[in-house]
């Protein structure tokens, strides 16, 4: 184990790693919950969408930390799962297994994609400045989803987003695992995100923020067979499949890329000349993921943001990932006890992983525009359009014209060009 994943390479050790996977699950375990009750709006069956969720996570991080040996984990996305329920189904009118179709057609494309290293060409093109400026972007995101989950922040209609109610229960047991994890941080304990997330938990019980599980607390898997390899390939080649198809593409490319890229940063893990270590690997696992999980039947999977949950704890390796797929394929048999940590609990960890990941904000050249206001729209638009693609999206497009329009062109590469066009195209679609 020493050797295969180069653990004192990495200055790390099993311990650390094995803290850092149990961290990075607990802060997104709730998809085990979330993505059934998303999913099943179509139709779909909630009991087999929990095992399809759980196998998912399980086979695309086992590749990940087998194969890319880094420590990133995967689940079936948020934001992808909204869009396959509420837009492909019950907006356009299509059916569940027509959307399934296009997640598997996604991923045989990205499997193509990622054999011939476009996608890696793709993370490579980035510029220095962006991909620090992606890793505080992705830290201002989490830290928000975080704040919203917990209740901290709500909807307003007339300003968008407005303060909660402080003195509600889900607020003051976030609020006081902040505290505590905070205090715990400053002590320099190990572990302190994972203690905060255990203690916010307990404490939310007498106020009715976490809900204990009734019956019996270890259960077989339900069975993915209503679901199993449903796919409708009847109207693959419509206009509205391509549109669809698009969608989950470019959203699930920029979004992987843009969390390897900013927990890799956040890590020190680029290479001196920028680059993520085994990125080809990486965009395979959650390729294979993909593929996978619409044959089981559950949207698109991609790495998770709350991987750096993970990084913060010194998860630096594979062994952190192989952590999380481990315990994913235990929660099958562990439903309702994974089930029953509530957001107000996972928020503290979330919310100080956001400041974490503001840190390589100190290597941006602020003093060059054509550098820094590429980089600031990263970092606002990411929380601000709750994306991390259009983020990306907007500090790319900023960094191609401001270069030209200054007579900075030697600086951008051809990808970048490419990458522009495909923007602006996506813009208009």
């Amino acid at each position: 184990m020493q050797n295969f994943f180069k653990l004192k390479e990495n200055n790390t050790t099993v311990k650390t790693e094995v803290l850092a996977g149990i961290t990075t699950f607990m802060t997104m375990a709730y998809i085990l919950a979330v993505n059934p009750s998303i999913l099943s709006a179509t139709g779909m069956d909630k009991n087999a969408l929990f095992t399809a969720t759980a196998l998912s996570a399980v086979v695309a991080t086992l590749v990940m930390a087998l194969v890319a040996r880094l420590p990133f984990a995967l689940a079936p996305g948020m934001g992808l799962n909204a869009f396959f329920a509420f837009t492909v189904v019950l907006g356009m009118g299509y059916t569940w297994q027509f959307a399934l179709t296009a997640v598997f057609l996604e991923g045989l494309i990205f499997i193509l994609l990622t054999a011939f290293n476009i996608r890696e060409l793709i993370v490579n093109a980035i510029p220095l400045s962006m991909k620090h400026a992606v890793s505080a972007g992705i830290g201002l995101f989490i830290a928000f989803i975080g704040l919203q989950g917990a209740g901290v922040i709500i909807n307003n209609d007339a300003v968008l987003v407005g303060l909660g109610d402080m003195g509600s229960p889900s607020v003051l047991v976030a609020l006081g695992g902040v505290l505590l994890t905070g205090v715990l941080l400053a002590l320099k304990v190990k572990g302190a995100l994972l203690i905060g997330i255990f203690a916010s938990t307990i404490a939310g019980i007498p106020f009715g923020v976490t809900h204990l599980p009734e019956g019996h607390l270890v259960s077989l898997p339900p069975s993915v067979e209503p679901i199993f390899f449903k796919f409708d390939f009847h109207q693959i080649f419509t206009i509205d499949m391509l549109i669809v198809l698009f969608t989950f593409l470019f959203v699930d490319m920029f979004d992987t890329v843009g969390t390897l890229v900013g927990v890799s940063s956040k890590a020190d893990m680029l290479t001196e000349d920028g680059k993520v270590p085994r990125a080809k690997q990486a965009l395979f696992a959650d390729a294979v993921g993909t593929t996978f999980g619409s044959m089981i039947g559950t949207s698109t999977v991609t790495t998770y943001v709350e991987s750096a949950s993970g990084v913060a704890e010194g998860g630096r390796t594979g062994l952190t990932s192989l952590t999380v797929a481990g315990l994913f394929f235990i929660a099958l048999f562990f439903s309702p006890l994974f089930i029953m940590i509530p957001a107000a609990a996972t928020a503290p960890a979330l919310i100080l992983v956001g400041l974490f990941m503001l840190s390589p904000i100190l290597k941006i050249n602020m003093d060059d525009f054509t550098e820094s206001i590429p980089a600031f729209l990263t970092i606002i638009m990411m929380p601000l359009t709750y994306s991390i693609a259009e983020g990306i999206v907007f500090g790319m497009l900023a960094f191609v014209l401001l270069k030209l329009f200054t007579g900075k062109h030697k600086e951008i590469s051809p990808i970048m060009y490419v990458l522009a066009v495909l923007f602006v195209i996506k813009f208009i679609i």
